[in-house]
Order: structure tokens, then sequence, then C-alpha cells
């Protein structure tokens, strides 16, 4: 078991400080996540809270995440970043894969990239691609990213997408990892089929147990089963040895732990020095005890 770190809702003047708190502590990864702009008004649900309310995140910071894994590389020696996960269908993918190869480049290898589909259709309308087709899309996306950041020249054909023959440089000596998020039977069967591992969001053990069982029979069914293959799991910070036990004991590679409970709209963000604490504490009580 590895664990990363999440690192939303921190100032950037603080983002140093604490990275390298986190390299000291011996977590294997800050954790960044992905969120292009904030609706004044909007009449999407949002998924993750009970009563489907976000006006909690109005005021969050967000930085992209392509220029936190060169920042965060910057400062550190060996710590990674996981993106966690980035919207990819919103954007173009020639793109995306530019800004990955760069960021992998600069951070020497250090850049593992989740992938996911906004559940906003905001996000969609704000950006001018189509809500109908996402999965397709999405489906494309990955495609093209795997091809380009292979380095080689190459076109790609496709519904969504015609590129000609091209290529991107540099790319990095390494492939990128590329994570799959969501918990929908199509983003399961996607994440076995194409992934090097799996990026869950919140879900229950029970959840957890029988997606990762799916997970499990997809990849066989693929004749990936012999192949590595990641699975990235949220914890809180005050989670218990039993309870990471049990995550490994179901296959859980990577705890990404959190500082606060991100969901509850009541619950504030702490601040620079109750973060360090928190580190500190789950570095000595847990990340020692599993590396």
């Amino acid at each position: 078991m590895r664990f990363t770190a999440a690192v939303d809702g921190l100032a950037g003047r603080d983002l140093a400080t604490f990275v390298q708190e986190l390299e000291r502590s011996g977590f294997d990864a800050a954790k960044v996540p992905d969120s292009i702009c904030y609706p004044e008004h909007s009449e999407s649900r949002y998924p993750y809270t009970r009563d489907g309310r976000r006006e909690f995140l109005a005021d969050r910071e967000f930085l992209d995440p392509f220029v936190l894994t060169a920042a965060i590389a910057a400062v550190t020696r060996r710590l990674r970043t996981v993106v966690s996960v980035l919207k990819l269908p919103v954007r173009h993918p020639l793109l995306v894969a530019k800004q990955a190869a760069s960021a992998a480049v600069v951070s020497d290898n250090r850049l593992v990239l989740g992938v996911g589909m906004s559940p906003w259709p905001d996000d969609y309308a704000i950006l001018g691609i189509p809500w109908d087709g996402r999965g397709a899309r999405f489906d494309e996306c990955i495609s093209i990213l795997q091809t380009y950041l292979g380095g080689g020249f190459a076109a790609y054909h496709g519904e969504h997408f015609d590129l000609p023959s091209l290529r991107i440089k540099p790319v990095p000596d390494q492939p990128v990892p590329l994570l799959i998020g969501g918990h929908s039977r199509a983003s399961l069967r996607r994440a076995a089929r194409v992934g090097a591992g799996w990026s869950a969001a919140g879900c229950s053990m029970e959840e957890l147990s029988e997606m990762l069982d799916f997970l499990t029979a997809e990849r066989r069914r693929c004749g990936r089963q012999d192949l590595p293959f990641d699975v990235h799991v949220s914890i809180q910070h005050d989670a218990t040895d039993p309870h990471i036990e049990r995550l490994a004991a179901l296959g859980v590679t990577h705890a990404a732990v959190n500082w606060s409970d991100r969901y509850a709209p009541d619950q504030g963000v702490p601040d620079l020095h109750e973060r360090l604490e928190r580190v500190a504490e789950f570095g000595e009580r847990v990340v020692a005890r599993w590396t």
C-alpha cells in the first residue's frame, strides 16, 4: 500500500511547504483535483452530497493540475503528482497530450494522469462540447492521448476528432500512467480495457468490493489480468488500521488521504498548520508502518 495526499484547497504560497512535508513523511504522491470554472447559476445537482448542493465549492481554489505538477516537481525530489481526475472530454485531447507530456518531462516521469468524464452539463455547455455522445468522445480522447504520448508520427480519424499525421515533442521516456475514473459499469469496463489503473471517488466498502470484483472480471475478459493495475481509493486522515488493512485485502494499491471531508458542505478547509500536523501524525502512525 502506498499513500497519496490531497492538495486541493491549498493556497499557492503554501504549496512548497506542504508538499515538502509530504515527502519527508513518506508519502508517495500529491493528489491534485481538476476544476475549470464555477458557474454562478446552475440547475445541476452535485453527485457527491446528499442534497445535491454545491455552493460550498464557490470559493474553493483549484489550480491547474499540469501547472501544479511542474510546481511540485520543482520543490521535491521524488514526490509524484496524481491528477484525480482531469475532465478530459471537455478539452481537446491533443492539447492535453502536449500538457501531459511537458509535465511528465519536467517532473522526470513523476506524473500519474487520472482522467474522467465531468458530471456537470455546465462544463460541456460552457466549453461548447455536446453532452450527448460524451462516452464515445471520452474513448477517442483516451486513444489520442495514448497515441501521441508515444512520440511517433501518427494520424487519427474518428467520429469526433480527425487529425493528420503529426507528433508532439518532447515526450517522456517512460509511459504516463493513465488512471480511469468513474463508478458506472461503462467506466469500469473502460478502466479494465485501456487503463493502467482505476481511480475511485467516495463509496462504501461494500460498493468498493463489488466494483473491484467487476473490474477483476472485466480485466480477465480483456486478457489483461496479468498486467500491472493500480487502484486508488480515498480515505480520511483519521482512518483506522483495520480500515486500511481491509482496503489492502481488497486489492487497493494507493490510499489517497483527505485532510477534511471535501463533500461536507458545512466543514471548513484546514489551514496550513492543521494540514502539516495531520500529515506528520498520519506519516508516523500509518505511512511508516506500510513502507
